[in-house]
């Protein structure tokens, strides 16, 4: 009798049924499920309309700026390529920052405000550049940016972890409004004493939105809100230009009586003409005739005109209706997460970035005088979009971070303490 070949080898009963080699194994399938899961609706619905918006603004971008890139001598294309390369780079980081825990946040808040508000400090020294009457403008060799948008950055992280640390002390004003205020307000003042009145608007406006979704009351806020508005309406009132916009938004010098369109009515004049040819379906992408070189900034602060123009009144409600959506989004995420600081974080950005966004559509549709702020994912602005994109991982690691109902061992469906 010959020997078999393997004689360690137990022989295979005729019950036993063994797995094929070429099958995943379980700890596999646990690893893809699980990575499946990771993340909430919520994290997709603001990722998926994020991205949606960022590709808008560079379709928009491209048919705003191809005229007067040209006449720059930066080619047709001059204005989109920075602005696609800072895309490339905000897109990843944000997905990055989307992974951060919250105690990254608390960590980083005080450094952060700190190194924001001396980059600001900066704008006063001769690296500081004027820019549409303001200067907040920082020129280093050949790259210019605003240091006064990464203060929106440093107070939505600040913000989220002090009102988190005083949630039990909300009634308090000693607690809550005397370093809101005296810290949160020395950043704001940093940007309102170089002009940038548009700007400090929407800094006060995040200190007073993150206030307000905190759980701190409405009368508290009622005298803080009382001095910020009689501060704006000075700070308006102590520059030229700035008391041109206002004028010009009750119609001085705007109906050519004197022969001539003075300079703060040609914009809003020539934005609102652009809203109003472009009808309901509008003139065609890249058709513009606003864009060349009849409406000033056609690119960033009136880009929603050249939308209303080329897109029509369909294209206009469709920008709003995903703004809306990102609303949305905010508020879902702030629902779902039992952090006060992921909570009071998310509000500041909602505050933000739909805040400034109705600012500058207000502009735009003249409702309110001109302030001078993009319209955030959409406008050209390299800092505006790679900070805006930055505040938006900030909230998605929040909602990476939400418990999901775990699936029981044999279902699969979610367990009952979790319904």
């Amino acid at each position: 009798m010959t020997s078999p070949r393997n004689p360690t080898r137990a022989p295979r009963s005729k019950t036993d049924h063994r797995v094929p080699s070429n099958r995943p194994s379980q700890s596999t399938r646990i690893s893809v499920g699980r990575l499946i899961r990771s993340e909430s609706p919520n994290y997709f619905l603001l990722l998926g309309t994020t991205l949606f918006l960022v590709i808008l603004g560079l379709i928009m971008v491209l048919s705003s700026s191809s005229v007067d890139s040209f006449v720059a001598h930066e080619g047709f294309f001059g204005v989109v390529l920075h602005q696609g390369a800072i895309a490339l780079v905000g897109v990843p980081l944000m997905l990055v920052l989307s992974r951060m825990p919250l105690k990254f946040w608390e960590r980083i808040a005080w450094p952060a405000l700190i190194a924001t508000c001396l980059v600001q400090l900066l704008v006063f020294t001769p690296l500081g550049v004027t820019v549409a009457g303001n200067t907040n403008w920082l020129s280093i060799g050949s790259f210019q940016f605003q240091p006064s948008e990464a203060i929106k950055v440093a107070l939505v992280i600040w913000l989220g972890m002090l009102l988190a640390q005083k949630k039990d002390h909300l009634d308090d004003w000693r607690h809550v409004l005397v370093p809101v205020f005296g810290i949160g307000g020395t950043a704001v003042m940093l940007v309102m004493i170089r002009g940038d009145l548009g700007t400090t608007v929407i800094l006060a406006s995040i200190l007073f939105g993150s206030l307000f979704f905190a759980g701190v009351k409405l009368r508290m806020l009622a005298i803080p809100l009382g001095i910020g508005a009689l501060g704006a309406l000075a700070a308006a009132m102590a520059s030229g230009n700035r008391m041109a916009r206002i004028l010009s938004f009750f119609g001085t010098g705007c109906d050519g009586s004197t022969g001539t369109i003075s300079a703060a009515c040609w914009q809003p004049l020539h934005g609102t003409w652009a809203l109003a040819s472009g009808g309901i379906f509008g003139v065609g992408l890249g058709n513009s005739k606003a864009k060349w070189s009849w409406l000033p900034a056609a690119d960033n602060d009136y880009i929603f005109a050249i939308i209303g123009e080329e897109l029509g009144l369909i294209g206009a409600v469709v920008v709003l209706a995903l703004f809306v959506l990102l609303a949305i989004a905010f508020l879902r995420i702030m629902n779902a997460t039992t952090s006060p600081q992921a909570k009071v974080s998310t509000a500041a950005v909602m505050v933000w970035i739909i805040g400034q966004a109705l600012v500058n559509m207000g502009v735009v549709l003249g409702f309110i005088p001109v302030l001078g702020v993009p319209l955030p994912l959409i406008s050209a602005g390299g800092t505006a979009l790679l900070t805006t994109l930055i505040a938006i991982g900030i909230v998605l690691s929040f909602a990476h971070s939400e418990p999901s109902p775990s699936p029981t061992p044999l279902t699969g469906k979610p367990n009952a303490e979790h319904l």
